[in-house]
């Protein structure tokens, strides 16, 4: 009998570490991945979510914190709450879309062991035509995994 509840307990354990693994962001990154892998994977992460229409996902790329900067169209916005509130503005109020969204032209130069400087582009399709520009990216890796501290993003 000692046996079968060791037994059960064994694997209500294992179960449960199964469990906290698959809830855990995202954004964490790969255990034992290289910086690019994991960079990429956050960039891949936020695309799988903006085509959900899920911008706190999206966000979840971002550091948060009010030390968070964007820039975008002449406008700088400072800290990750403005920041959530400029994409659900611009894409979620009345009469906007999100569209499908991809990154393409990546490249990754490794600024040291904790830090990356990232550019691409990004094009939106949508019901109402095309968009698409160019940004920067600079990550940071924190205790929470590689996370966006800068935007710069231009259109045309």
């Amino acid at each position: 009998m000692h046996t079968k509840r060791l037994l059960v307990a064994i694997i209500a354990v294992v179960a449960a570490l199964g469990l906290s693994r698959a809830s855990m962001p995202v954004a964490r990154g790969i255990p034992g991945a290289s910086p690019d892998t994991e960079i990429r994977h956050v960039l891949e992460s936020q695309q799988e979510a903006w085509n959900r229409a899920d911008i706190p996902s999206f966000l979840e790329g971002y550091w948060n914190s009010p030390d968070l900067t964007f820039y975008s169209g002449g406008v700088v916005v400072s800290g990750w709450t403005p920041t959530l509130a400029r994409y659900r503005n611009r894409y979620q109020s009345e009469g906007r879309e999100m569209g499908t969204l991809d990154f393409a032209d990546l490249r990754i130069e490794m600024l040291g062991p904790a830090s990356a400087f990232v550019r691409g582009r990004f094009h939106l399709k949508m019901s109402s035509g095309e968009q698409g520009g160019l940004f920067t990216l600079t990550f940071r890796k924190l205790p929470e995994g590689w996370k966006i501290i800068h935007d710069h993003t231009s259109t045309p």
